[in-house]
């Protein structure tokens, strides 16, 4: 008898309640975390659910999701990916920092392709889209067709490199890992892009240059497109701590409240792209930056002042994502007390599976309609902790709520590469 053929299943269930309970105790929404607790949030579920099938149907949109400080809107997300991945689609988690600022799509795309699981698979994403592709099947001709169209807004090194990706991917490795790599945002050779197009027939391609931001707005509109041909229903998009552009300058801050609106919208996918969005920001937001700073009146006022075709259009996108942030954003519900009791019962039952005791009851927090999920979880599992070790001890659980800080910081704003050619 081999030893695969012994191993106790309920190991990997210890470890895993193990890991649970240590993210709770942390305050990280891990996978095992949310999975031991799930959301709690069955109308924003609802919602995810009709924008995946209107994604799936070619109809790109987002959804925006607001809550306090610690109110679990990472553990949603992580929820929210769980059942993306479930239904077949490739996801990704961005997180809105310093190294990746809203309002660079290039910056954005990469982290997007960086974090994307291909559903059941253990590649990165594109890897596995472009090793699953079939060049002779129907849904690579009308990729190839798509991005050959006018229609596409394309740049033509798209249509170049899927005519040359199904001539090398059974002869050359290297140049068909080169072509996935461009489609994961890596620059590419004009000049060895013009050798290989001449190789197949034809000797002078069409490869009019174009700028990092348009090519990396045209990824983002190529890549679910790409994921759908290579069998996944879509692609979905989580961004976290969106609150973050609140600390940008004021013409940044209106880049990002355009991108806003471009993924809220799905302009970004654009008509027939099974591309969806969720982005997740505290729900202070607006009253603390865009009435108490009135960028709803000075960024577009601003804008427009310049005069010229890019203002303009600037300042009508970021008006529209400064109006989904004070009209459109889906807040979190606060745990009643079913979901409570049903709450405290499992992390109980989770306590005492993971240490081998029977946990006794605990007082927790008061039970307040301000007072967050992971809050009541932390302080269950503190008291618990504390009461294994002297099971004669009384924990009292105090609360201190942080504040969230918009103060402009030119810090998380790096250079603008935005103009910089591709070639």
């Amino acid at each position: 008898m081999t030893l695969d053929t012994v191993a106790d299943p309920s190991a990997d269930r210890s470890v895993t309640a193990r890991r649970a309970i240590e993210a709770l105790r942390a305050g990280v929404p891990s996978r095992d975390a949310v999975a031991a607790t799930g959301s709690g949030q069955s109308a924003i579920e609802d919602r995810f659910a009709r924008l995946r099938a209107t994604a799936a149907e070619g109809r790109p949109g987002g959804l925006l999701i607001g809550g306090g400080f610690g109110t679990g809107k990472s553990h949603l997300l992580e929820h929210l990916a769980r059942l993306a991945l479930d239904a077949g689609f490739t996801v990704s988690r961005v997180v809105i920092s310093k190294e990746t600022p809203l309002f660079d799509p290039a910056k954005v795309f990469a982290a997007a392709v960086e974090s994307a699981v291909f559903p059941d698979r253990p590649r990165p994403a594109m890897v596995e889209a472009a090793a699953v592709l079939d060049p002779d099947g129907r849904g690579y001709a009308e990729l190839v067709r798509w991005a050959s169209s006018p229609g596409s807004g394309l740049n033509e090194r798209f249509a170049a490199t899927l005519a040359l990706f199904a001539h090398a991917r059974d002869r050359d490795a290297a140049w068909a890992n080169t072509i996935v790599r461009f489609w994961s945002g890596d620059p590419i050779a004009t000049v060895e892009l013009r050798r290989r197009m001449k190789e197949i027939g034809d000797p002078r391609p069409s490869l009019p240059p174009v700028s990092i931001r348009e090519l990396a707005v045209q990824r983002i509109r190529f890549a679910p497109r790409l994921l759908t041909a290579a069998g996944s229903a879509g692609w979905v998009i989580l961004f976290d701590e969106v609150e973050l552009i609140g600390r940008y300058s004021a013409l940044q801050r209106a880049r990002a409240y355009a991108e806003i609106s471009r993924w809220v919208r799905g302009e970004h996918g654009g008509p027939g792209a099974s591309l969806a969005a969720v982005l997740a920001m505290t729900d202070d937001f607006e009253a603390a930056v865009i009435t108490g700073r009135r960028d709803g009146e000075l960024l577009p006022e601003k804008l427009r002042a310049k005069q010229t075709p890019e203002g303009d259009t600037l300042a009508s996108a970021a008006a529209l994502g400064m109006r989904i942030i004070d009209r459109e954003m889906h807040l979190l519900t606060p745990p009643d007390d079913v979901e409570l009791g049903q709450a405290y019962q499992r992390m109980k039952e989770l306590h005492g599976e993971v240490f081998g005791w029977n946990p006794p009851d605990v007082s927790g927090l008061e039970r307040l309609g301000a007072t967050r999920m992971r809050q009541y979880v932390r302080a269950w599992i503190n008291e618990w902790d504390l009461r294994r070790l002297d099971s004669g001890y009384q924990p009292a659980t105090e609360i201190i709520d942080v504040a969230s800080d918009y103060r402009e910081d030119p810090n998380l704003e790096r250079p603008d590469v935005s103009t910089a050619h591709a070639e």
